[in-house]
């Protein structure tokens, strides 16, 4: 898969490029890990042996993680063949075959588990944002994603969110200012903490107060913040918050979000709706990879 497939929206070449080799660091760390000094059963194959073997998917899911698993098998034997019968981010089916490889057999075992991983995840990843991301069809919210990521795995978790049709937040604490509890409290209020935020030189993609009560929503809009946070408000104050900022900055809800609560949330007019569970608790789907052929 070409290395802008998988990039950020609007990325330049240079950015794409440092994704790309974060991923290939990545996949490298993983081998590491699972590989070390060499696949002690794998040897039990002859090195000529070539063999051909399918990648099944066991539940329905969006598939996710075809970067990661090209990259597995490319970093451990270029003569292996990873052709994928369906497109990344398409919904797949129990039994479905979703990719053919070829090549030396040795290789084919020792990725295998490696492969699986970063596939099972990601796709868990997407399959759950897709799902938030029907529920709340047809409303000006967007599903955003935060920081409670898989340690490592930041970039390929928030890439799996956009393939399962949500937004990423930030990527990190560089790309963004959020102003929450512990922030306004070292600085001592919230119109000093956007005051200084305001300060700060350089490109970021906005200056975002959370708050908990209709009166620190208020002082957060005359302080100047582009993006409000409303952080565990019951539905009829997030009713009011909405009325209350009446366009003067962009309103998104966070905290305690579930399938059963987000569609009336995203009917209050909320312009973004920020849900932990969609990197934090991830259902893995099951696959499976099957030899179908050998040969010398």
């Amino acid at each position: 898969m070409e290395e802008r497939a998988w990039m950020e929206p609007h990325q330049t070449q240079q950015e794409g490029m440092a994704q790309r080799l974060h991923l290939e660091k990545q996949v490298q760390r993983t081998l590491a890990e699972d590989v070390g000094a060499g696949d002690l059963t794998a040897f039990l194959i002859p090195e000529p042996v070539v063999s051909e073997a399918l990648i099944l998917v066991r539940e329905s899911a969006v598939l996710c993680g075809q970067p990661w698993v090209n990259e597995v098998f490319r970093q451990l034997d270029s003569r292996l063949q990873v052709e994928w019968q369906v497109a990344e981010g398409a919904e797949v089916f129990p039994g479905q075959r979703v990719a053919t490889l070829k090549g030396p057999a040795r290789a084919l075992l020792t990725g295998e588990r490696a492969a699986l991983n970063f596939l099972q995840t990601l796709s868990g990843v997407a399959t759950q944002t897709r799902q938030f991301v029907r529920t709340v069809a047809g409303t000006r919210a967007v599903i955003v994603d935060t920081r409670k990521t898989i340690p490592g795995l930041r970039l390929a978790e928030k890439y799996a969110v956009r393939i399962g049709g949500g937004t990423n937040h930030r990527m990190g604490l560089y790309d963004a200012i959020l102003i929450k509890e512990n922030h306004i409290a070292a600085t001592g209020s919230i119109t000093q903490a956007v005051t200084l935020a305001q300060s700060i030189k350089g490109t970021y993609k906005f200056i975002q107060v959370e708050v908990e009560t209709l009166e620190q929503l208020e002082e957060a809009l005359i302080a100047g913040a582009n993006m409000v946070m409303l952080d565990n408000m019951s539905l009829e104050m997030q009713r009011q918050a909405v009325m209350q900022v009446a366009g003067r900055a962009r309103v998104e809800v966070s905290g305690g979000v579930n399938l059963e609560s987000v569609r009336q949330i995203a009917e209050l007019g909320v312009d973004r709706i920020s849900i932990g569970t969609l990197t934090k608790d991830i259902k893995s789907i099951d696959f499976s990879m099957r030899f179908k052929d050998v040969s010398l």
